[in-house]
């Protein structure tokens, strides 16, 4: 086990990358930023998740092998509501172009959350290792990890092989269940990068790179654990095929405060829910594209 490096505070209204977070987030594979979002923005988006029905409406589950789900919700586009200013707000959409090197559009979002003792695991994977089967030729794409509850050890938190961004795309394929990285690569990884858990109060944001190897226990705590996760792809690097996450759309900043003033929680017009019980979702659509993408 290693300890976490590039943690940094946020400044409200001052906050950009410096030298030494991009160094950090290419080296590494990913930059910790504390209170990034603060209590009254985060209270702001409990609402939509807890005071509407959309997890209700939409979340799933995806089995985890081991007796649990993982369960979620998922959209592409962020929307009008209070989760799409956040996905939408300068702190968190310029530092993504600062650490990637350029434009980027939101890919997709979703809650993630872990129910008390019945919230399953994810395996190890890469972000990329799916993203690259949707024909995005390069890994100029990341992910932004918002905690909504506090994440520790015991309610499943984050866990992150730092540096492991390094090893290039792993090949993937299914594990107990899940898609996930393969395991004797991964094992072998860890003896040179041992693993770090990223342990996060509300509020807390992970960026990290689509390289970088990440999983997560399951929760066997009586504390939920949820938390917000978004997805960024750069202009340059918009898939080449059609497929079930957006296809590049300008991102339409707003500024830091639009999170806490927003009070939409509950018009999701155009999120473009995922529905996996749909047989003519854009899922059917990814898997004819990859056969095409694959021969």
């Amino acid at each position: 086990m290693t300890s976490l490096t590039g943690v940094y505070p946020f400044s409200p209204g001052a906050f950009r990358v410096t030298e030494d977070m991009k160094k950090q987030f290419d080296d590494q594979g990913y930059i910790l930023v504390r209170s990034l979002f603060d209590q009254k923005e985060m209270t702001n988006l409990r609402r939509v998740f807890e005071d509407t029905d959309i997890i209700q409406e939409n979340g799933y589950g995806v089995a985890d092998g081991q007796g649990k789900k993982a369960t979620m919700l998922l959209w592409n586009q962020p929307g009008s509501d209070v989760s799409g200013m956040m996905a939408r707000c300068e702190k968190v959409a310029n530092t993504c172009e600062d650490l990637l090197g350029g434009e980027v559009y939101h890919y997709h979002s979703k809650l993630m959350y872990k129910e008390p003792y019945t919230g399953g695991s994810f395996m190890w994977h890469q972000d990329y290792g799916y993203w690259y089967h949707n024909s995005c030729l390069f890994p100029d794409m990341m992910t932004v990890f918002v905690a909504i509850d506090k994440c520790t050890r015991s309610n499943g938190c984050l866990e992150i092989l730092p540096r492991s961004n390094k090893c290039g795309r792993i090949a993937h394929g299914q594990v107990n269940g899940q898609s996930g990285a393969d395991v004797e690569r991964v094992s072998a990884i860890e003896k040179v990068y041992p693993r770090a858990y990223v342990e996060m109060d509300p509020g807390d944001a992970l960026f990290f790179h689509c390289n970088l190897l990440h999983a997560s226990s399951a929760n066997e705590s009586p504390d939920r654990r949820w938390a917000y996760v978004m997805a960024y792809n750069t202009k340059a690097n918009n898939a080449i095929l059609p497929h079930h996450h957006a296809q590049y759309t300008p991102l339409h900043k707003v500024p830091d405060s639009a999170v806490g003033e927003c009070t939409n929680y509950n018009d999701f017009t155009g999120k473009d829910f995922f529905d996996p019980t749909d047989h003519d979702s854009p899922k059917v659509a990814l898997l004819k594209s990859q056969a095409k993408w694959e021969k």
